[in-house]
C-alpha cells in the first residue's frame, strides 16, 4: 500500500495592520447620473467613422478609376504613351494660349452684329468689308486638311481625347509634312478658345506681323521637343503592389536556388 503523503501546512492569514488599505471611495455627484451609451437596435446611434472605402461610387468614376489602373498595367505603345507622358510645359503653354487669344473666331453675338452692319452697308449702297479674319482653325476633319495641304504653320493637340483613336495618328501626320505639333492639357482648355466646351484639336494657319516673334518662339519650342524631340518608348507595365511582392519573392528563391548549386559545385 502506498504510504500517505504528508498533509500541507496552512499560512496564516496576514494580519490587519499589514493589509492593503482599501482605496477611498469616490465622490460622485448625485446631480450627475453615468448612463453608458449602448449601441445596439434601437440604441444609440454609433459613432461617425471614415466610411470612405464603402461607398458606392458612380458608375462613370468607376471607369475612370479601372481604366486609369488598366493603362498603368497593360504595356502602352509609344504613339499612345506620348499623350500621357509628354506635355508642354506650364510657361510655354500659357505663351501658346495668350497668343491664341487674340486670334479667337467670333461668337454668334459678334457674328450677328457684322451681318447687322453688312446688311446696313448694302442698304446705303456702300461696298461691305469683307476681308477674312486670321482666326483659330478647329474641327479635326478641317485641321486635317489644312495640313495635308500645307497651309497650317502650328497645330495643339489634347492629351485627354476619349476616344484617343481619333488623334492618336495627327502627330505622325504633322512630322511627315513637317508641321510643328505640341499636346497641351486639356481639351477643355482648348475648346475655351474657340467657344465651344471641348476641341481635340486647334490650329494657326498665320498670325499678324506684330505677333510674328512669339510665334516663331513657340514654334522653335514645339520643334525641339515634340518634332525633333527623342523617341518616345513603350510605357505602363507598372504591377500593383501585390505583384510586385510576388515577384520579388519569386526573384529571391531563384537567386537563393542558383547560390545553392553554385556552393555544391
Amino acid at each position: 500500500m502506498a504510504p500517505k503523503a504528508p498533509a500541507k501546512k496552512k499560512v496564516a492569514p496576514t494580519p490587519a495592520v499589514a493589509r492593503k488599505a482599501a482605496a477611498p471611495a469616490k465622490l460622485v455627484n448625485p446631480l450627475y447620473e453615468k448612463r453608458p451609451k449602448v449601441f445596439g437596435l434601437g440604441g444609440a446611434p454609433p459613432p461617425k467613422t471614415d466610411l470612405h472605402r464603402f461607398v458606392k461610387w458612380p458608375k462613370y468614376v468607376r471607369l475612370q478609376r479601372q481604366k486609369r489602373v488598366l493603362a498603368m498595367r497593360l504595356k502602352v505603345p509609344p504613339a499612345i504613351n506620348q499623350f500621357v507622358t509628354k506635355s508642354l510645359d506650364k510657361n510655354a503653354a500659357e505663351t501658346l494660349f495668350k497668343l491664341m487669344l487674340k486670334y479667337r473666331p467670333e461668337d454668334k453675338a459678334q457674328k450677328k452684329e457684322r451681318l447687322a452692319a453688312e446688311a446696313e452697308a448694302r442698304a446705303a449702297g456702300k461696298e461691305a468689308d469683307k476681308k477674312k479674319p486670321i482666326v483659330v482653325k478647329f474641327g479635326i476633319n478641317h485641321i486635317t486638311q489644312l495640313i495635308e495641304s500645307g497651309k497650317a504653320s502650328m497645330v495643339v493637340i489634347a492629351h485627354d481625347v476619349d476616344p484617343i483613336e481619333l488623334v492618336v495618328w495627327l502627330p505622325a501626320l504633322c512630322k511627315k509634312m513637317g508641321v510643328p505639333y505640341a499636346i497641351v492639357k486639356g481639351k477643355a482648355r482648348l475648346g475655351a478658345v474657340v467657344h465651344q466646351k471641348t476641341a481635340t484639336a486647334l490650329c494657326l494657319t498665320s498670325v499678324k506681323n506684330e505677333d510674328q516673334r512669339e510665334f516663331a518662339k513657340l514654334v522653335d519650342t514645339f520643334k525641339a521637343n515634340f518634332n525633333d524631340g527623342k523617341r518616345v518608348n513603350w510605357g505602363g507595365h507598372i504591377l500593383g503592389p501585390k505583384s510586385q511582392h510576388k515577384q520579388a519573392k519569386r526573384e529571391r528563391a531563384i537567386a537563393a536556388e542558383a547560390a545553392q548549386r553554385a556552393s555544391v559545385v
